[in-house]
């Protein structure tokens, strides 16, 4: 079981779609080799280092982010969940962003976006929508099967880094 990474205060809360076979038999986030979410997180300015997941995911609450998922059942690809998973991970994680109520909410995907919160055509970045105070983004999956560029995916990250506050020393 991969365990959220969460605490109350964080300027950003990343949301995967769900876990995929690499990272449930290693237990951590983000753990395949071909996904980019470590390095694409650096290079956004979220963490002064590249992470390693295995050995290192905790440490992203010294940079005030932290990683939650929408859907907890591992899959080869996030289309093999049931709209009624998307919707009961949209409520699981509107309750888990009321109590812990970081600067803003990152939800990794649009599709996944969309269909748990039920909304058509949304856009990239931020969201009109937002759970109390928390902001809510839509950035791109950083899964090696999204073949958008390297380039548009640091855009997209470092977009929500230059939107936020630098985190306080309270974080570091």
């Amino acid at each position: 079981m991969i365990e959220d990474i969460l605490r109350q205060g964080l300027r950003v809360v990343f949301c995967g779609i769900n876990p995929g076979l690499s990272s449930a038999h290693k237990g951590v986030h983000f753990a395949n080799a071909n996904n980019r979410f470590w390095k694409i997180i650096h290079l956004a300015g979220f963490t002064a280092q590249q992470l390693q997941p295995e050995e290192e995911e905790q440490r992203l609450l010294e940079t005030g982010c932290g990683i939650t998922m929408l859907v907890t059942r591992p899959t080869t690809e996030a289309s093999e969940l049931s709209l009624a998973e998307y919707r009961q991970g949209g409520e699981r994680l509107v309750a888990k962003i009321e109590t812990f109520q970081p600067q803003a909410l990152a939800i990794l995907g649009k599709q996944a976006y969309c269909q748990a919160f039920r909304v058509k055509n949304a856009p990239w970045g931020r969201q009109e929508m937002r759970i109390g105070a928390t902001q809510l983004w839509v950035l791109p999956n950083p899964s090696g099967l999204n073949r958008m560029s390297g380039d548009a995916l640091l855009a997209a990250y470092r977009a929500l880094s230059d939107a936020l506050p630098p985190p306080s020393l309270t974080t570091r």
